[in-house]
């Protein structure tokens, strides 16, 4: 109920206002059945438009980190992430991984549609990068179609680290459904798993016209994270009147 009258008579009417989403191939979501909607990754504010689109609910692996908040503001984190459809998400890797997924298949087996980040973290610099391959196993063991989606232009209205959103237009792209029927059975091979996630970026990469890099973003964020600190280690301590303010939801 909350993520219907969110959608319809709050959140819904003011966003599409003020930021006008144009949006082509809707018709490529089904209008039943079960679906993974794989999206490219700009901007802590995807989550939002693309559900805003579609006119069937939409249920988000978003990161666990969004559902482990502590005082207020977590909390209140941690319940809007829950009342707006959205699936804790554990990327450490292992059984936890694993679980998440399982969490996930249980969205399909319902007959809904899953959304979901391939890239597994936002993008650093507005590139496209390595898919993960944990929407192959989801698409392959779910036997369900996979609709590509592209985000254009949210990383302008809210980037990395930004508080407040920047007003102007986004799109966004539906592309044709991929059928993977053709590697049924055959979840388990790590080849095929990598097959399957590298042909539905290369559909990310046609659809947003982003340039495509062959590494994982999260490795990209850590090294640009380790040449930061080496940055601010040789130039000194800050002055003791700096203040950098905490770290918003939104900011990986």
């Amino acid at each position: 109920m909350f993520y219907w009258v969110m959608k319809t008579f709050v959140l819904g009417p003011v966003l599409k206002l003020l930021f006008r989403p144009w949006v082509k191939g809707l018709d490529n979501v089904p209008s039943e059945g079960a679906a993974i909607l794989a999206s490219n990754h700009l901007s802590f504010s995807d989550s939002i438009f693309m559900p805003l689109t579609v006119p069937r609910p939409v249920v988000f692996l978003a990161k666990l980190e969004y559902f482990t908040g502590t005082g207020l503001k977590g909390k209140l984190t941690a319940a809007f992430f829950r009342l707006t459809n959205q699936l804790p998400m554990d990327r450490s890797g292992g059984a936890a991984s694993a679980r998440s997924l399982d969490a996930g298949m249980n969205v399909l087996k319902n007959g809904s549609l899953l959304g979901i980040y391939p890239e597994g973290t936002r993008s650093p610099d507005a590139r496209l990068y390595r898919g993960k391959v944990g929407v192959a196993k989801l698409a392959l063991q779910a036997r369900v179609p996979v609709i590509p989606v592209a985000m254009i232009g949210t990383d302008k209205v809210q980037p990395i680290g930004k508080r407040m959103p920047n007003i102007r237009r986004i799109g966004m792209i539906f592309g044709e459904p991929l059928d993977f029927s053709r590697y049924y059975g055959m979840e388990d091979d790590r080849h095929i798993q990598r097959s399957v996630t590298d042909e539905i970026m290369y559909e990310l990469m046609r659809l947003s016209g982003q340039e495509y890099v062959d590494e994982y973003a999260a490795v990209v964020k850590l090294r640009l994270a380790g040449k930061a600190q080496d940055s601010a280690q040789e130039q000194g301590p800050p002055p003791a009147a700096a203040d950098d303010g905490p770290v918003t939801p939104g900011s990986e």
